[in-house]
């Protein structure tokens, strides 16, 4: 097939869209089809032109206020119509469209070509986040509009399939996330790095992802005073100063990538994960992959990742005093949390990125051929629903200001 992939977010910027794209990229390479990448330039000259076989074609853009190594590209909807229409793709890829993607699900449908979008940052509730709460019911317009565009929808949990059925975006299916089960594995597991992070041999919650504001990374300084353990957190954002100011006790390493991350993973008692706007949360998988138990917010992706009293616990959203109840139960309970962690590297056995990446083309031939979605089975989160989120103040930034 010709594939053409329009990226919302590309390299050098490593995220999960950018980590999903990538493993994509490689079956696509491994299977002999051409495939067009078509992404926001970056300021890297050091970028490769060529990634995993792709040629990647860079637009024009700028800086994300407030969150600046985040590029936004310019130009209108014939711009990216020009492009497809020299490339002549069998289908479009929209990876996480909202800006670049809107621009290239008009062009694609104005060419007849069919579009494949997969649904993975729920941009709309940033706005809270953010401060800037009158922004949410436009956002959600826009990713409405993108979706019933599309030919088809995929969405990595049950909780997304919801969120856009119930705000009618009926073309829409289940495609879930690969992990790689050889690189996060409870063999990783280092002493020595664990002597290096918590000298004193205090157990370890750990935590790894962006240090943005939508993370709400500040939600674990309830953890900060945890009898016998070491908070560490991996990653690296536009909050990591205040962060640190916030958790001074707590071990920041900066981004870790390849063995790096897999040791620290691997080498962790427990993951937390206080996010509560994640639609699947792959670090979450990477944890139980590297059987590790998790403590997680009950809402969106990780409803479907961790089953609660086996693999891990899930917490109310909001209730930090639950979180912290939650921790406390696996960090004292040796055996506990060993049976915890077993069950959750149990549970991710055949996740695998190239198991996925065959699934996924799947939904490339479907769309193609003109084939109807079959709707997915719908189920109730496990967990009450999430609380409304207030425009509230970032760690560190004026209300607003990040945008």
């Amino acid at each position: 097939m010709r594939i053409a992939i329009v990226a919302e977010s590309f390299l050098p910027l490593m995220n999960g869209v950018t980590h999903s794209i990538l493993r994509v990229l490689e079956h696509l390479q491994e299977r002999g089809d051409d495939v067009l990448v078509i992404a926001p330039s970056t300021q890297d000259t050091e970028v490769l032109d060529v990634v995993h076989g792709a040629f990647v074609h860079r637009l024009p853009s700028v800086p994300l206020a407030g969150y600046t190594n985040v590029r936004v590209a310019l130009g209108g909807v014939n711009r990216v119509k020009r492009i497809l229409a020299d490339y002549a793709p069998d289908v479009v890829h929209l990876a996480s469209p909202f800006v670049l993607g809107w621009r290239a699900v008009q062009a694609a449908h104005q060419l007849g070509i069919p579009t494949v979008a997969i649904y993975q940052t729920e941009v709309p509730s940033y706005a809270a986040r953010y401060g800037v709460p009158f922004m949410e019911n436009w956002a959600w317009n826009r990713v409405e509009n993108i979706h019933l565009l599309a030919s088809r929808t995929l969405v990595p949990s049950t909780f997304a399939l919801n969120q856009l059925r119930g705000r009618g975006v009926l073309r829409v299916d289940m495609w879930r996330r690969g992990v790689d089960t050889a690189r996060f594995a409870p063999g990783k597991r280092d002493a020595g790095w664990r002597a290096t992070v918590a000298p004193g041999g205090e157990r370890i919650i750990g935590y790894v992802g962006r240090l943005a504001v939508e993370k709400q990374v500040e939600d674990l300084a309830v953890l900060a005073d945890v009898p016998g353990t070491r908070l560490v957190i991996v990653g690296d954002g536009p909050q990591r100063e205040a962060l640190q100011e916030a958790l001074p006790n707590a071990v920041f390493t900066g981004f870790l990538g390849g063995e790096q991350l897999a040791r620290a993973v691997a080498s962790f008692d427990l993951f937390v994960h206080p996010g509560e706007l994640e639609t699947f949360c792959q670090t979450i998988q990477e944890a139980m992959a590297s059987g590790v138990p998790v403590v997680a917010t009950g809402r969106g992706g990780p409803l479907d990742l961790v089953e609660n009293s086996r693999t891990g616990w899930l917490y109310r959203p909001g209730d930090l005093a639950g979180l912290r109840a939650r921790v406390m139960d696996l960090m004292g309970d040796d055996a506990k949390r060993r049976a915890f962690a077993a069950a959750a590297h149990a549970s991710v056995q055949g996740r695998t990125w190239p198991a996925l990446s065959a699934e996924l083309v799947r939904h490339y031939r479907a769309v193609i051929a003109g084939e109807p979605v079959v709707e997915p089975v719908r189920r109730m989160p496990a967990v009450e629903p999430a609380r409304r989120m207030p425009a509230v103040q970032p760690v560190g930034t004026k209300r607003g200001a990040a945008l």
